[in-house]
């Protein structure tokens, strides 16, 4: 008789994790127990920082929090508010978490302001520790770089779609008698560059629409597991590395992307090999906004990658006359 297998997706894993959760919530929590340790990834710096001598003892232990804050990511709660709820109808999660008591929204919003650094240093442990465990699921996809980027879209006044569409409306009615005008690029210049109650909430143009965002950046392998994160518009990063232009508004949205991406792939990937010096991927794949010149040799001669695929991209098309070609396929002069 022949076998049949049946290929584990990472998919199938989650949905049955989320399954067991909700009709046996004691059986959950033991599995997790059993296979989840979170103190193996924490840094010892960061126990340091939490357990440092503050006149009093902790009331909360640094893995609850941590705990409780990846839970909320594995089955999306979208709130803290509506986290602090699920602890405290679920006796088992307190348990999990090592909670005698639900810490209140102050001390849970204080935790990750306070620690952010480190919990960004923790994560930057669990890349190293999941590398070897990407290798041996699939060594091909797992030696693959994969460059985005995005923005997480801050809660702003000027996000509220009114803002906008009444500026739209505006100028559409001033300038009604002038087709020569395109009132949304006049719309894309006019706007700041960043919200009024948020430095950063930056403008820009993502998935389509335009928004006031923190943008980031993203290196996936081609498993899809995320391998790095970095928000490129901070001040912090910014100042690490200098040598990044700050770009200004062109005409086209689509072009200031364009150019806002080319120039944050050098940093980003020489901050994440300075953070991982024995990973050694030999692919990258990158949007059409990485066709230059430029970018291919950096990615060949500074990043040893033996692969690179991007797209062609039109807009890097020379205005001078295309070469031609003969019957015997030798290129011709243009001439």
């Amino acid at each position: 008789m022949a076998n049949h297998y049946h290929q584990v997706s990472l998919k199938d894993t989650f949905s049955d994790c989320k399954d067991m959760f909700m009709d046996d919530v004691p059986s959950f929590f033991q599995l997790l127990e059993l296979h989840f340790d979170i103190s193996l990834f924490i840094p010892q710096t960061f126990y340091n920082a939490f357990y440092q001598h503050l006149g009093r003892k902790r009331d909360y232990p640094l893995t609850g929090f941590l705990s409780a804050l990846i839970l909320q990511k594995i089955f999306p709660i979208p709130t803290d508010s509506l986290l602090l709820l699920f602890l405290n109808l679920c006796s088992e999660f307190r348990a999990f978490c090592g909670f005698s008591k639900v810490p209140d929204a102050s001390l849970l919003s204080r935790f990750k302001h306070d620690f952010e650094p480190y919990i960004e240093t923790m994560f930057q442990q669990i890349v190293d520790y999941t590398e070897p465990i990407c290798q041996l699921i699939d060594s091909s996809l797992a030696q693959m770089l994969t460059f985005d980027t995005s923005g997480i879209e801050l809660y702003v006044t000027e996000n509220n779609p009114k803002t906008l569409n009444a500026l739209i409306k505006k100028l559409k009615a001033y300038y009604k008698d002038n087709p020569n005008v395109d009132p949304y690029k006049m719309v894309y210049g006019l706007l700041p560059s960043q919200a009024a109650a948020c430095p950063d909430a930056k403008h820009m143009y993502i998935n389509g629409h335009f928004c006031y965002a923190d943008k980031f950046a993203i290196l996936t392998n081609g498993l899809g597991i995320v391998r790095h994160i970095a928000f490129i518009d901070d001040d912090s990063f910014k100042s690490a590395h200098p040598e990044m232009p700050v770009e200004k508004k062109h005409d086209s949205p689509d072009e200031d992307k364009s150019i806002g991406d080319a120039t944050s792939l050098v940093p980003v990937l020489t901050d994440f090999f300075a953070l991982h010096p024995s990973f050694h991927p030999d692919t990258f794949l990158g949007d059409s906004s990485f066709d230059s010149a430029d970018i291919y040799g950096s990615l060949f001669q500074d990043f040893h990658f033996s692969k690179v695929l991007i797209p062609y991209n039109p807009r890097n098309e020379s205005s001078l006359k295309k070469v031609g070609y003969n019957e015997y396929g030798y290129p011709t002069r243009p001439n």
